[in-house]
């Protein structure tokens, strides 16, 4: 296969992959590919039919990882991207697994080409009046009929440009003065998923939920559905935007939590209910001490991306840095449970 570019479109079977827009389509539908599940596909198409190694898949998508779960981490993410395909381990159509080696991706790969473009015809031979000025043609004896759609052609474009320049004008103006243009006023975090692949560490993301919605519910302007109504939805297999459509939102919070020893990161989502389109998506990395300020960090950048107004008391609550003590973080002295958030300071 021809080397990819970052512009590259790369079509299997039904579907199409964008790797400029990291879109992914099946029969022209758009498709929900988490972001590192996205990265192994991208990865896998550049390679296609050949192994791609467990270690070069790490060193490309957790380059400053040194967490031990990365075979967990890695399995949950193939698990992931395999269930957005519709493919299988035991029948797969594209994702092979090779035991302790790697993946391949055995599908017959193509690369659309992006950049074609229609090329203005040129002049047939003979055809003088495409190459020699009128008046010329008229002094060697030839008869040339007037071009009657000159000065209406070029009419038409100066009021074109006129319009588009005074359209161009207002809408400069109203995005000035208009509020957020994505009218998102209503929000829902669900369940960040563990990816740690120890069930004890469980408590952990649930606990970062329900401190992402705290911080959230913040925001006077914002409406944030409440930590017993989006756990229900914990480890359901509903699309978004059936559950936006139960929770009457506007958007949706998707994300994971890995934690090793003391090391945290945070991979948050923002996703627009009724398009089903990322908005928006970014990972934190931290020592476990700085796990509030983190949260502090996802809350301050979902605001500034559906621009809501802050007022100085929330801008200030949202960057007040507080410190966990990692002591208190055990399974029995943790201070989180399934059903509470307490916080301990030092």
């Amino acid at each position: 296969m021809e080397p990819l570019r970052p512009n590259s479109v790369v079509r299997f079977g039904t579907y199409e992959v964008s790797f400029q827009s990291g879109d992914v389509r099946k029969s022209g539908l758009r498709i929900r590919v988490q972001q590192q599940p996205m990265k192994l596909l991208e990865i896998l198409l550049e390679h296609a039919g050949e192994v791609v190694t467990r270690e070069e898949l790490r060193s490309r998508v957790w380059p400053n990882e040194s967490f031990g779960d990365f075979d967990q981490a890695l399995n949950i993410a193939i698990g992931k991207l395999r269930s957005a395909l519709g493919d299988s381990a035991e029948n797969p159509r594209f994702i092979e697994t090779l035991p302790k080696r790697g993946y391949r991706f055995i599908a017959d790969v193509s690369v659309l080409d992006t950049d074609a473009r229609p090329k203005r015809p040129e002049p047939e031979a003979g055809d003088l009046s495409a190459t020699v000025p009128g008046h010329k043609l008229q002094g060697a004896g030839v008869a040339v009929a007037p071009n009657r759609r000159l000065w209406p052609t070029r009419w038409v474009t100066v009021a074109l440009a006129l319009v588009l320049s005074l359209l161009i004008s207002f809408a400069w103006r109203f995005r000035s003065r208009a509020p957020a243009p994505t009218g998102i006023r209503s929000i829902a975090v669900l369940p960040l998923d563990n990816l740690s692949g120890d069930a004890s560490q469980n408590y952990f993301a649930d606990g970062m939920t329900d401190e992402l919605i705290t911080d959230l519910a913040q925001i006077s302007a914002l409406r944030v559905i409440s930590r017993t109504s989006v756990m229900v939805y914990k480890g359901a297999r509903k699309p978004l935007p059936q559950i936006a459509r139960e929770l009457n939102v506007d958007a949706v919070v998707e994300g994971t939590v890995l934690r090793s020893g003391d090391q945290v990161r945070i991979t948050a989502q923002l996703i627009e209910a009724s398009t089903d389109k990322h908005l928006w998506s970014q990972s934190y990395e931290g020592e476990l001490r700085d796990t509030l300020a983190l949260q502090n960090r996802v809350a301050g950048a979902i605001a500034d991306q559906i621009r809501i107004n802050l007022t100085p008391q929330e801008q200030a609550a949202l960057k007040n840095v507080r410190v966990v003590n990692p002591e208190l973080t055990s399974p029995i002295s943790k201070g989180v449970t399934s059903g509470t958030s307490e916080r301990q300071m030092v």
